[in-house]
């Protein structure tokens, strides 16, 4: 990520306004924003009379409209100073969304109590008041996970809107769907909800896009599988992109997915499910993140397009992020016919509960906060720098990229409504099979699924590999019983060894698909997939081996049990130990006595790791379910393992012993005069034994509290690297640095904020521990500044000598991958 300078300037609030009103409105001088960008408070908002701002639209005339998340509708007039701002005369509650188009207000309800869903608003008098309102499209509401944004369509002849997971879709005469309907849960070993009960009811689709007319008709289901996003936004392209929530208590869990933004394309899925079932992104009938961004809570996003920006913000995607108060700037790159892409925080502050911003046709980009009865306000952000006029160069083969996947795309709606004859489809879609661009290829196989069954499956069935495997999905998810021995044999013919890691997921997620949608496999079809996929175990990839291991314990393969075991009792990652742990819940052949005993065990040293809020309870859920899959004669031999595991003897497990208490200069010598190859496996080992994963991400595996370090050996040198791990307070990223509040009483509270309640924040005081929050009342805090000390605790190379930190430091350099050629040569100083 490219660093950005920061302005920042912290000024501490007086004690006699402190004493009055608390933390009150979060001031400009306060912000933390990028170099050459100034803020602006332009309104503070009277939470008696005005409530608490969540979203914003800017109307015909250069006005923005807000609502209170509780109350009415509100009018900002910026021509005046102070800003001119009145209730609008129209009985109107809680919008998630506003947009002015078709000389109408737009306003997407989402309250308890209130008629949710798509209502249209319009003056009929000339009067510059609404006075008229029409209930669009009734949707259920209420819970915070409801329906939230809307924007025209890329022509501006339709509207899109975006719902969360709580929101069911229209009735079903009511709407068409480019997303087959035939979602559904599709866990091999199943699913368990979570732990304290969140959303156990809630299951596929999922959150979803819709498309319709101004008047509300012709609905058009997009898109499915989100959790929470709230808004949407279309590039120039007219590509289509949200920002979708995580599910904060999953931190520390496999199957946690952080915030993301998605590249929104035609059909697609995007595999939320409750509890333990989201669907990994390497699943192929899953289209993946384009950019992974972490905790947070998702709110309003916009491009920077039309803002007087230099170029590189004004192509920006801007996303906010409610609870940690953060204002990213997304830079999207092209790829294939999708996007990957970076970020970097664009503006921070403490509290700043962002919840919507846009940009005005002044030049500049306005953002409203507020929320939960939050104290509420709105800024202007400026660029005073000089602008320049750069224009983006067009990317001919991803333009030709694109055109491929959409000539697809026009194909998925029924036969009658096609532009082309079926034959021409399947064939057009056969091909595409075996493209390259994942987009292009999950394009092709969504037109085959709104054809009927026999206008493709011979052809299927009898493709190269890759299409083969791709277009299995499409059999298995619309075929029946009857297809079932056809296609099982189909994919028994494929060479498993010769596949590539994307392809032996993708296969094993066919197989998989082939059994929970069209019938259990026979005791011989068992065998021909366990003979094809069973010596690859382990494959050393951790993607491939996590299906693995629940395709071998579904088909009863006995032997893998006891590999399971040992990868269990492997893996540097807890996420990877929890999903094998998870796995061998189902298994019921292959056990010994000391098997079982090494599992058990497992729960117990478990007991030191941490988590979201919801970690402990997967953890004795997933104990409990291994134990009541054990034979009565095993928990009678094993009685003293059975026995709820406490924390307080995990925390007295022996810890690593002292060696030194190291310093940056004497470490970047050793490592750097450090004689022959390194140890891939201790450096593994290593990153492990200082808590890395507990907050870094090295390739798939770790947390996601603290910066990814897959690439870090590749941007930073040997020293660079020890002064972040032995001095981690000497510099402090914006993104991940805590905020210090003291309170009226003499109390010091460090940490991020992670989630706001009326006059309540929700402060994370250990990285370590994300379930370590703490209460603070902003009406008690007198003073907020940004805390010198890192959340990143110091001492954590302190129990290794120094072989093992030139290990650990080749494993960074290598970014987690043994094939670096660092692995077939002396380590240098760099």
């Amino acid at each position: 990520m490219v660093t950005v300078a920061f302005i920042t300037v912290f000024v501490a609030v007086s004690d006699a306004r402190a004493t009055a009103q608390g933390l009150g409105v979060t001031p400009p001088d306060q912000f933390s924003v990028a170099d050459g960008f100034e803020v602006e408070l332009v309104h503070a908002v009277d939470e008696a009379t005005q409530g608490s701002w969540v979203s914003l639209t800017v109307d015909p005339k250069g006005r923005l409209i807000t609502c209170d998340q509780y109350g009415g509708l509100f009018r900002i007039d910026l021509t005046q100073t102070p800003a001119a701002v009145e209730k609008l005369d129209i009985d109107f509650v809680g919008a998630q969304g506003l947009l002015c188009a078709f000389d109408s207000l737009y306003a997407n309800v989402n309250a308890r109590g209130e008629k949710n869903g798509l209502w249209r608003l319009t003056d009929t008098n000339g009067d510059d008041q609404y006075d008229t309102k029409e209930h669009l499209i009734p949707l259920n509401g209420g819970s915070e996970h409801g329906p939230h944004g809307v924007i025209p369509t890329p022509d501006g002849k339709r509207l899109l809107m975006v719902a969360g997971n709580n929101t069911n879709l229209p009735e079903e005469n009511e709407f068409t769907s480019r997303v087959p309907q035939v979602w559904d849960e599709d866990h091999l070993l199943g699913r368990m909800p979570d732990a304290r009960g969140h959303n156990a009811s809630r299951m596929a689709p999922g959150g979803f896009i819709l498309e319709l007319d101004p008047d509300g008709s012709n609905i058009e289901v997009i898109c499915t599988g989100f959790r929470n996003p709230y808004d949407i936004a279309l590039n120039r392209d007219g590509q289509l992109f949200t920002y979708d929530a995580d599910m904060e208590w999953d931190v520390g869990t496999p199957w946690y997915r952080p915030t993301r933004i998605n590249h929104v394309i035609s059909g697609a899925e995007f595999g939320w499910r409750n509890g333990t079932g989201k669907w990994p992104s390497y699943y192929p009938d899953s289209f993946d993140a384009a950019v992974d961004i972490g905790p947070g809570s998702p709110t309003g996003i916009c491009f920077g397009y039309g803002a007087k920006f230099p170029a590189k913000y004004e192509n920006a995607l801007f996303i906010c992020d409610w609870s940690y108060g953060n204002i990213h700037a997304v830079f999207l790159e092209e790829d294939g016919s999708s996007y990957t892409g970076r970020y970097e925080t664009f503006a921070t502050a403490a509290p700043l509960p962002v919840t919507d911003l846009t940009v005005h046709p002044d030049g500049n980009l306005y953002v409203a906060i507020g929320g939960r009865r939050t104290q509420s306000a709105l800024y202007r952000i400026k660029y005073t720098g000089d602008v320049d006029d750069k224009v983006a160069q067009a990317n001919p083969v991803a333009a030709k990229a694109r055109t491929i996947r959409q000539e697809l795309e026009q194909y998925h709606v029924a036969d009658d409504a096609l532009p082309v004859g079926v034959s021409v489809v399947v064939e057009q879609a056969l091909e595409q099979l075996g493209s390259d661009d994942r987009a292009t290829a999950f394009a092709a196989r969504i037109a085959l699924e709104h054809r009927d069954l026999a206008a493709y499956q011979d052809q299927v069935l009898s493709a190269d590999t890759q299409r083969l495997i791709l277009g299995s999905l499409a059999i298995a998810r619309h075929g029946s019983a009857e297809d079932q021995a056809g296609l099982w044999s189909a994919l028994g013919g494929v060479d498993f060894s010769a596949l590539s890691p994307e392809h032996r997921t993708a296969y094993l997620r066919a197989v998989g698909l082939t059994a929970m949608r069209l019938g259990e496999p026979t005791a011989e079809q068992r065998q021909s997939v366990i003979n094809n996929v069973a010596a690859a175990f382990p494959s050393g990839n951790d993607s491939v081996d996590r299906e693995l291991a629940l395709m071998l314990v579904y088909l009863g393969h006995g032997p893998a049990t006891e590999q399971i075991v040992a990868k269990l009792e492997s893996a540097p990652s807890q996420e990877s130990q929890i999903h094998y742990a998870m796995t061998l819940r189902g298994a019921s052949q292959g056990w010994t006595r000391d098997l079982r005993t090494s599992y058990l065990k497992w729960f117990n040293d478990i007991q030191s790791a941490r988590g979201g809020m919801s970690f402990g309870g997967f953890i004795n859920n997933i104990r409990k379910a291994a134990i009541e899959s054990m034979p009565e004669s095993e928990t009678t031999a094993l009685a003293g393992l059975l026995e709820a595991p406490k924390a307080s003897e995990a925390d007295a497990a022996p810890a690593r012993p002292m060696v030194k208490q190291w310093t940056v200069d004497e470490l970047v010598a050793s490592v750097s005069q450090h004689a022959g190859t390194p140890d891939f496996d201790n450096g593994k080992a290593m990153f492990a034994a200082a808590s890395c994963y507990k907050c870094h991400r090295m390739g798939v595996q770790g947390g996601i509290l603290g910066p990814d370090l897959t690439s870090a050996g590749g941007k930073y040198s040997i020293r660079d690297m020890l002064v972040s791990i032995v001095e981690p307070s000497k510099e402090i990223s914006d993104q991940y640095g805590a905020t210090q509040f003291l309170t009226e009483d003499g109390d010091v509270i460090v940490g991020r904020v992670v989630n706001m309640s009326g006059k309540q924040l929700r402060v994370m005081t250990n990285m370590l521990d994300p379930s370590s929050i703490r209460p603070v009342n902003r009406d008690e805090v007198m003073e907020t500044s940004p805390s010198r000390l890192s959340m990143m605790p110091t001492g954590l190379l302190d129990t290794l000598t120094k072989e093992d930190i030139a290990d650990l430091i080749a494993y960074l350099r290598a970014g987690g991958r043994e094939t670096h050629p660092i692995y077939g040569k002396t380590v240098a100083s760099k």
